[in-house]
């Protein structure tokens, strides 16, 4: 990465972790539904990137994210998989595309983008509700903020990477 690079992914870490825990850790909507945004950086990471440098840096934003939110880990074990699993969704997503290299996330046609940030969050929010409830008694609370807390979250990101992409 080059070093603009890395100032405009430290601004991003920065902002995107200051905005969840200052503004969106505070909406809880029907006592279920969380928005999480800063899984956008994990999502907009580059591509070519230090693959290592993202779960470290993945898992440094959940435990922050945790700290401020006192909810014991769960954020920094559903960070850190979604960014090690990433290049999976990657493949799913863009197909051959991802393996050449030639994937931008804002220039990707809508379908592909849409399946590789629902992917991304989904299993980041699966994951995060059943550790944070890990109770398969209530494994339809977990489906239903998984599902709903998803919707808003993906929502929320698609409209986060469409206002902040760059136009050519």
């Amino acid at each position: 990465m080059l070093n603009n690079e890395y100032l405009v992914n430290t601004i991003r870490f920065i902002v995107l972790l200051l905005v969840q825990v200052i503004l969106l850790n505070n909406i809880n909507l029907f006592g279920y539904i969380n928005p999480y945004l800063y899984v956008l950086f994990i999502i907009v990471f580059p591509f070519t990137g230090n693959k290592s440098l993202l779960i470290f840096l993945a898992f440094l934003m959940g435990l922050m994210v945790d700290i401020f939110g006192d909810s014991g880990g769960v954020h920094a074990a559903a960070s850190t998989f979604i960014a090690y699993a990433r290049p999976a969704f990657l493949k799913v997503s863009f197909g051959v595309s991802y393996e050449y290299n030639m994937v931008k996330i804002s220039k990707a046609a809508m379908g592909e983008r849409i399946t590789y940030i629902a992917l991304m969050v989904f299993t980041h929010h699966l994951l995060l509700f059943s550790l944070e409830i890990f109770n398969f008694r209530h494994i339809l609370l977990i489906l239903k903020s998984t599902l709903f807390s998803g919707i808003f979250s993906v929502v929320l990101i698609l409209c986060a990477v469409l206002l902040f992409s760059r136009k050519n």
